[in-house]
């Protein structure tokens, strides 16, 4: 998945506690901002080895393989297939490094929140809606999950297809069975890859996706796939990464096993009665909506929860009582355990909602430096360059050259000096300052 991906709930949370299965694709915007990935979904949580240094000798390497080897052929894994597979596959020892870093700073919910959903990716949403009616409706009679919020995901994790990534699946898994953390889940990933290979649903030339493993459209591990993945358009192969079709069909049938209901929502932003007691409440602490109806809960514009008294759901607050505050109920569950990141699973159920032609949240994030769009960020950029600022390419990515300049211009203000691409630097810059 993502990646080394990182569970965000209100803010980073420790991956010690996180299980992992389907990867974030979302995960590139955060590294290109200069934090460790995101979140990991539903996988093993074996803890596996401790963190080793990012080498390996020659002889180790080879060790190593052998013994995967042997246990290959006990996963269904042809010696022929393994052969061609893993022959003169060499270690790419820059993925431990990705494995064990630590964020350099917490990223605020309002930032995720700008860089996944923003106007962009609705109109591109809406097109890809559009353009992919027929397996969308197909998915839906299937397994029961709207074409909005299946194509939510679908843009989440590789923005409607168009960033699959480039590592080598299974180069990369084979590396994390001899390196790292966690060797005994890649390794059961590194088996599931090859028996994919194996079934030839697709090229093993196009087997390529996120450095830790997953791939696709919707950015499915190994496991999963196998699990999971169906094949929607009828040519008899499951096809994460040219199909449409599957992608989207696989992603529904993933939401469906992870407990959607059809005639459920995903929840609803809510208004707090004054003085409310919020503490021990929580996406997980789910009371009936007669319940919070009882308690003064409303929809953000005053009036009542309309769903049915009996349904359950939990408050979700990301910033606590004083930004967006949500009820959420087990379809929101569903969504989270695609990825274990609440702040993801709200992404993917606002994004939903924006593509069924609904509006930003009522309420606003309590920060006076909100976060940037794409389209922002790459204005950013635009103003910094103009200022004689190397910050590479214009393309909405805050990497290290773009904190940096950021950095200056915020010493040049003085601002305090975050590196933090916000509202702030943009106006102060728009304005000439």
């Amino acid at each position: 998945m993502p990646v080394f991906a990182r569970a965000f709930d209100s803010t980073l949370s420790s991956t010690r506690s996180r299980s992992w299965h389907v990867f974030a694709f979302s995960t590139l915007i955060l590294l290109s901002a200069g934090l460790a990935p995101l979140a990991w979904a539903q996988t093993s949580t074996a803890s596996g080895a401790s963190p080793s240094a990012a080498s390996i000798t020659p002889n180790e390497w080879q060790a190593c393989l052998k013994k995967l080897e042997s246990q290959s052929r006990d996963a269904g894994i042809q010696a022929q297939v393994w052969k061609a597979e893993m022959s003169d596959l060499a270690p790419n020892v820059s993925l431990v490094e990705r494995l064990s870093t630590q964020p350099e700073f917490v990223m605020p919910v309002w930032d995720y929140m700008a860089s996944l959903v923003d106007d962009e990716r609705v109109v591109d949403g809406l097109r890809a809606m559009q353009s992919h009616t027929a397996a969308l409706n197909e998915a839906q009679k299937r397994f029961g999950v709207d074409p909005a919020t299946t194509t939510a995901v679908w843009g989440i994790e590789s923005g409607y297809g168009r960033s699959l990534g480039s590592f080598a699946i299974v180069r990369s898994l084979a590396t994390l069975s001899c390196m790292g953390r966690r060797q005994p889940f890649f390794t059961q990933e590194l088996f599931a890859a090859l028996r994919i290979v194996q079934s030839g649903d697709f090229p093993s030339s196009s087997f390529k996706g996120s450095w830790a493993g997953a791939f696709g459209q919707t950015q499915f591990m190994p496991s999963t796939f196998e699990r999971l993945a169906v094949d929607l358009d009828g040519d008899g192969k499951r096809n994460l990464i040219t199909s449409n079709a599957d992608a989207l069909g696989s992603t529904a049938r993933f939401l469906q096993d992870a407990g959607w209901l059809a005639d459920l929502t995903w929840g609803a932003e809510v208004k707090l009665p004054a003085g409310f007691d919020a503490n021990g409440e929580g996406r997980k602490n789910k009371r009936t909506v007669s319940e919070w109806k009882k308690r003064g809960v409303t929809l953000v514009n005053n009036k009542p929860i309309a769903w049915d008294n009996d349904v359950k759901a939990g408050l979700l607050m990301p910033a606590g009582v004083n930004g967006p505050v949500f009820l959420v109920t087990q379809n929101f569950d569903a969504i989270y355990r695609y990825n274990a990141s609440e702040n993801y699973g709200l992404a993917i159920a606002h994004l939903s909602d924006r593509l069924r032609g609904a509006g930003k949240f009522a309420t606003p994030w309590p920060t006076d430096d909100a976060g940037l769009s794409r389209a922002e960020r790459r204005e950013l950029q635009t103003l910094l360059a103009s200022r004689g600022h190397d910050v590479g390419a214009i393309d909405g990515y805050i990497g290290e050259r773009t904190r940096n300049a950021v950095k200056a211009e915020q010493l040049r203000l003085g601002h305090e000096a975050t590196g933090r691409a916000g509202q702030k630097i943009l106006n102060a810059l728009r304005n000439g300052s």
